[in-house]
């Protein structure tokens, strides 16, 4: 007997995000976040390609366009208070390592965007307003979202005990255990999880010190916009009004804990600037460091991490906000999947293959950054070098498909191109997309040639699967798409010949288990 099939600690993105998914799963989940309200210390500025199409496919897009409104009338403000012209300035594609990369370097006609569809409307949206945003979606689908409590200890049992959770009110220290199916952390990168349940953590030590803040400050007048390299290290001031940011490269800072007061973000701005800025008022503010760490696993049994808990690095091109959307979207089908009990906790193992390349491959970009960014003469000179790259249009193209995430896909069986890439949003005959056909996480099989035998070899997999007869007249050759819940493609066929790699009947079972009435139980290998 549980008191709630998973509990989740930390009402961050990723945990917000993750209650959203269960809980269209049918889970009962609790979340337990320490904080009394949305921490509105300033942190990522924008969501990545696949973040966006992933909330894209769960219906956030109008509220999303409406959050990205309010900011960019944030930023409209910024140049007004610095009188600069209201005309639009040129056009901005990101940065790497805190250099600008121009979209007029940018090639539009790559193919790599023509499958993202509407999700590519939105993108600049705060990390605070995102959590405020899933916060009120995550109490509307019925999760438990406590505030004020946070996660202080747990006991797992055998594989079908589940887990004692304690958890502490962080007012008054008094504490109470429920029962769970499972833990997930999604409490940070001091995750609290990860260190009681003694998750391996390796990684790369820190040599950077940080500072994000949004102040009052005199004497900004002569301080660049935008990113800016000067001899002792890095800042960045704008595109928001009291935005500033600071990189020096004198090792991390004695107390990451300690209060940051005025005065210490004064002196930082002073000496990475050169200009005799004044800190009147400290409105948020945090240090960061580049430390960079990964779980080796993120699964120990019942207890599971996502996010931050899984993976810390430095904060250049918000990477950690888009790591964690893909950890709650990937983890949440198979989680409500095996407490369902139509999958066994095996499906559960192709969470960390899959998720677990993508946290290395941004572990080594930015620490690729952080490289280019040191304030030595051949960091210097490498840096002339790359900054000459940014200015070909091959150059900036790679960069931006990078850090937009639009490269990502998983391994999965099959040869098919599609197999394994995030599912293209097609346009059906019926005026539809395949993004609002995934609206209620279920997996989807999409029949474009009105196949009977194909549709009836999905029987059996009841509310699991939605099938769908339609055309797409954009995609003629394309005949059928299996989809996981997540967005990715499991299967895929052309008109022109069958699917290669494992047939449509192996991948349904893979991932949506073994039909209804078959006879043959809940499979027990790896899917």
């Amino acid at each position: 007997m549980t008191d709630f099939e998973v509990v989740i600690a930390g009402a961050g993105p990723t945990g917000l995000l993750l209650a959203c998914e269960l809980r269209l799963g049918g889970v009962a989940v609790l979340v337990a976040e320490r904080l009394e309200e949305v921490d509105e210390t300033i942190k990522a500025m924008s969501v990545n390609s696949p973040s966006a199409v992933a909330l894209y496919r769960r219906g956030f897009l109008p509220t999303l366009a409406a959050v990205q409104e309010r900011a960019m009338a944030g930023f409209r403000r910024f140049r007004e208070e610095r009188g600069e012209d209201l005309v639009p300035p040129p056009r901005f594609a990101g940065h790497f390592a805190g250099i600008p990369l121009d979209a007029a370097h940018f090639d539009l006609t790559d193919p790599a965007w023509a499958d993202t569809g509407r999700a590519e409307e939105v993108g600049l949206i705060p990390q605070a307003e995102l959590e405020r945003v899933l916060a009120e979606r995550a109490r509307e689908l019925g999760a438990e979202v406590r505030r004020g409590v946070e996660v202080t200890g747990f006991e797992e049992g055998g594989d079908d005990e589940g887990v004692s959770v304690r958890l502490t009110q962080t007012a008054t220290g008094e504490s109470r255990t429920v029962r769970a199916g499972w833990l997930v952390g999604c409490d940070g990168g001091r995750s609290t999880v990860r260190k009681l349940a003694g998750f391996d953590f390796p990684g790369t030590p820190p040599e950077i010190t940080g500072y994000q803040a949004v102040a009052d400050m005199t004497g900004t007048e002569t301080l660049a916009t935008g990113w800016n390299t000067t001899a002792t290290g890095t800042y960045a001031h704008g595109p928001m009004p009291g935005r500033i940011l600071t990189v020096e490269f004198d090792g991390p800072p004695a107390d990451r804990t300690a209060p940051i007061t005025a005065e210490e973000l004064q002196g930082a701005i002073r000496r990475v600037t050169g200009v005799e800025v004044t800190v009147e008022k400290v409105r948020t503010v945090t240090r960061f460091t580049d430390n960079c760490r990964q779980a080796s696993d993120y699964r120990k049994g019942r207890v599971i991490l996502a996010g931050d808990a899984a993976h810390v690095h430095s904060p250049f091109g918000g990477q950690g906000l888009n790591l964690g959307i893909g950890d709650a979207v990937n983890l949440g089908w198979k989680l409500a999947a095996v407490v369902r009990g139509w999958a066994p906790p095996a499906l559960l193992d192709s969470y960390t293959a899959e998720r677990h390349p993508i946290g290395a491959w941004v572990l080594d970009w930015t620490r690729a950054q952080i490289a280019l960014m040191r304030p030595e003469s051949h960091a210097r000179a490498l840096r002339e070098v790359f900054t000459d790259l940014t200015r070909t249009t091959d150059g900036t193209t790679y960069l931006v498909k990078k850090i937009s995430g639009i490269w990502q896909r998983y391994d999965l069986p099959g040869d098919h191109p599609l197999v394994g890439t995030s599912a293209p949003d097609l346009e059906l005959a019926d005026g539809t997309r395949l993004a609002d056909r995934l609206h209620d996480a279920r997996g989807l099989l999409l029949d474009l040639t009105d196949d009977p035998k194909l549709r009836a070899r999905a029987e059996g997999h009841g509310d699991r699967i939605t099938v769908v007869t339609t055309t797409c007249p954009d995609r003629p050759g394309l005949a059928a798409l299996l989809v996981r819940p997540d967005g990715f493609t499991a299967w895929a066929a052309d008109t022109k010949g069958t699917a290669a790699g494992e047939p449509l009947e192996a991948a349904l079972e893979r991932w949506f288990g073994v039909p209804d009435g078959s006879g043959r139980g809940t499979p027990h290998d790896h899917p």
